[in-house]
């Protein structure tokens, strides 16, 4: 396969959020199944759940046409908006200080910044509305915000994210909805991107440069594109609908107006033009399943309950990881004997890569999550370790313990 260079993401910086437009139904889809925590399990609306009559092969725009469902461009955008929202997050960044340079000033500091992006509406359990969208979208959060077809606004929590990938499921309450909202928004179809073919018509719908919904065509110009970005690869499809920043965690449909991709990136240098990138839904599929039905932590625990792990580590970006050939994560410089990361089965020189199915790449990542976790909660933890030159996925349960407990200790012993 081709090797192509990304240069830009598709998350619109320092811009107004904008509000999204359309006419809309509701459509729902029933389960019985609930997770470990008693809340309502939700899988992605695929065209298996929906009337037989309306599926149709994704390459073949003149049987679609025969059923009488959808006819067009038009067609499909009509179909779609409803279910793709747009996403504000504002965060906090830290910068490079130039002034540091002559010997004034700290080397950085932080600023708050702005920025818009694009979502779906994959699903719902009994208490929240479930949106897909990019990692690189929500990440750093200090406030993020979704704009519905019908130009409300809502608070959102990032409720899973996974860097590796650039995927993310963030929740809006269903009490914060207003029933007219409810009634101007649906569900997303979910297609199958392993059906595509090279020169099918798409039509891709998102939140180009923060200003709401806006629709673009074009064609599948090629598919298993692995491609560079932020020191990770992935395999996308690649299209030449016009793509823009703010488009990213927007909806690639086909011509049935059935999601087959998440759009990501595009390639921006100069002479370059009609080269846009998606994530193929399926690939993206059974990971933003497991996002959906991790239990959402909005509220801190009390510092009685506050947990630890007993680990030091490093965090290994995505430029480090590709630089040296180590997987991104945290690598452990020290597992404290008799800790709970011990007691797990952690060992120095193993790389955490997810923390309760969300990506971490920093300690200050792990910090932020546990800060949610109460002692004694059983937690799952990904980790890659080194077997000879290659490195193996593990999962782990790690049961945490009670961080005073463990400062009482270091106390006595010092």
């Amino acid at each position: 396969m081709r090797k192509q260079t990304v240069i830009s993401l598709l998350c619109a910086g320092v811009l107004t959020a904008g509000a999204v437009t359309g006419l809309m139904g509701f459509a729902d889809k029933d389960t019985a199944l609930t997770g470990s925590d008693g809340t309502q399990k939700v899988q992605l609306l695929s065209t298996s759940d929906v009337d037989s009559e309306s599926e149709t092969d994704s390459s073949d725009s003149d049987t679609a046409a025969a059923t009488g469902t959808i006819t067009g461009v038009s067609d499909v955008a009509a179909a779609a908006m409803p279910s793709v929202v747009s996403i504000t997050n504002k965060s906090v960044q830290e910068v490079q200080n130039l002034y540091s340079i002559y010997g004034y000033g700290a080397p950085t500091y932080e600023q708050e910044s702005t920025s818009c992006g694009s979502g779906i509406i994959i699903g719902k359990n009994d208490s929240e509305l479930l949106i897909c969208t990019n990692n690189h979208v929500v990440e750093n959060s200090t406030e993020l915000s979704v704009g519905f077809a019908d130009e409300s606004v809502c608070e959102a929590v990032v409720k899973g994210t996974d860097a590796s990938n650039d995927l993310a499921v963030v929740a809006v309450k269903l009490d914060d909805i207003s029933s007219d909202t409810m009634d101007a928004i649906k569900i997303a179809e979910i297609g199958d991107s392993d059906k595509l073919v090279v020169g099918q018509q798409v039509v891709a719908i998102g939140n180009a440069l923060g200003y709401g919904q806006s629709v673009t065509t074009g064609i599948v110009s090629a598919l298993n594109r692995t491609i560079d970005i932020d020191g990770y690869q992935a395999d996308l499809i690649q299209t030449d609908a016009a793509i823009n920043p703010g488009n990213s965690g927007g909806a690639l449909l086909d011509m049935q107006g059935r999601v087959i991709g998440i759009n990501s990136a595009k390639a921006a240098a100069n002479g370059v033009e009609g080269m846009g990138y998606a994530i193929p839904i399926s690939n993206a599929k059974s990971i933003l399943e497991d996002l959906m039905n991790k239990k959402t932590r909005t509220d801190k625990v009390d510092e009685a309950d506050s947990a630890y792990m007993g680990i030091s580590g490093q965090g290994v970006s995505g430029e480090m990881s590709s630089l040296y050939g180590i997987p991104e994560g945290i690598y452990l410089t020290e597992v404290a004997d008799g800790s709970p990361a011990a007691d797990a089965g952690l060992q120095k020189g193993d790389i955490i890569t997810k923390f309760d199915g969300s990506s971490v790449t920093s300690m200050q990542d792990l910090k932020t999550q546990l800060a949610y976790y109460a002692a004694g909660e059983e937690v799952p933890v990904t980790i890659q370790r080194q077997n000879g030159s290659e490195y193996e996925e593990q999962k782990v349960t790690i049961t945490l313990g009670k961080l005073s407990d463990y400062q009482e200790s270091q106390q006595e012993t010092n």
